[in-house]
């Protein structure tokens, strides 16, 4: 599954193995054991894969097929335009990004309200300054 998934991501990204493999800082012929299951990366390879398609370690294993966690969150708040607004703005932050790809499996109910939660104290934050 994960030799299968790096390679999908690396096509559609329009990549040959050398760049991934550039950007990755090993040799193209390991880019080609990877994807052909012959090779398992490193932890660290592996996350640095991740971070380079922006998808989960946990995408890539076969573990989910969501690509990123914060697809999951755009998803259960959808049907609140509201909370589908900030959300759309605090995916962006820098300061947040960790949190986000922490987040284990929740409920699309226990998502909603995690991001409540959130509005709240960036609105509260917002009225003191």
């Amino acid at each position: 599954m994960l030799g299968k998934r790096i390679k999908e991501l690396r096509k559609k990204k329009g990549i040959t193995q050398k760049e991934l493999a550039s950007y990755l800082g090993v040799s193209d012929r390991a880019v080609g054991y990877y994807e052909s299951g012959q090779r398992t990366p490193p932890p660290d390879i592996l996350q640095k894969i991740a971070d380079f398609f922006n998808v989960s370690t946990d995408y890539l294993l076969g573990r989910t097929d969501i690509y990123n966690p914060a697809d999951e969150i755009t998803e259960a708040v959808s049907d609140d335009p509201e909370l589908l607004e900030f959300w759309n703005e605090l995916k962006e932050r820098e300061d947040l990004k960790l949190l986000f790809k922490q987040t284990k499996k929740l409920s699309p109910k226990d998502i909603k309200q995690i991001i409540r939660i959130i509005k709240a104290i960036e609105d509260e934050e917002d009225k003191e300054e």
